[in-house]
């Protein structure tokens, strides 16, 4: 009777919480979309993301995800689409360095909210939180479609204001670091580096 009001709900705070704040795919991407182009402008982008994880999140949860990543060769295709995907934004960040650069059409403008929504279901990371928590913390509601809606609004809900200061952080480091070129070089390594170890850790 208890984790039916509420005892689900702390340890599904403390997963969405840990696995939206930390380093990640999204969050490295938003940093860097913050840095480059400030954040009013990469707002799109940022409501992209728990978008997309909820309909990814629902999915899972009602055994779709399961479904897919059971089969060993969807399970390597996404690793290997998220890897390669990974990579890239590491090249090109280290290419491009944070301030649009005139001669990269390609990273003129922030991600747009579809492309950041469909980019969770090529996201690792997403993945493995979606799976998880509809094997784990799926709220004990007898009814499963008010339970997937709870789960997926409890992962909206904390993953928004983790993003927000991931792209709120870029977004400082753009204006702190628009005239310190050698610090912001620092930076420009430091988000490469950390996209570099998501997609090994892809592997792990």
């Amino acid at each position: 009777m208890d984790s039916v009001h509420g005892g689900w709900l702390l340890p599904l705070l403390s997963f969405t919480f840990v696995s939206s704040i930390t380093p990640g795919p999204n969050n490295l991407m938003l940093a860097t979309s913050g840095a480059r182009f400030g954040f009013r402008p990469s707002l799109p982008h940022l409501l992209g993301v728990p978008f997309g994880f909820a309909f990814l999140q629902a999915l899972c949860a009602a055994g779709v995800g399961a479904f897919i990543t059971a089969l060993p060769a969807a399970a390597l295709g996404l690793k290997i689409a998220g890897t390669a995907y990974l990579v890239y934004l590491a090249f090109s960040l280290s290419r491009g360095g944070i301030l649009p650069d005139a001669d990269a059409p390609s990273a003129s403008s922030p991600l747009s909210f579809w492309k950041s929504a469909l980019f969770q279901f090529a996201n690792p990371k997403a993945w493995f939180m979606a799976v998880s928590a509809s094997a784990t913390l799926l709220p004990p509601f007898k009814s499963k479609p008010f339970a997937i809606l709870a789960l997926c609004a409890v992962f909206c809900l904390m993953c928004l204001p983790c993003v927000a200061f991931w792209t709120a952080f870029g977004a400082m480091a753009r204006r702190a670091l628009a005239s310190r070129p050698r610090l912001m070089r620092v930076l420009i390594l430091a988000l490469t580096a950390l996209t570099l170890y998501t997609a090994v850790a892809v592997w792990i």
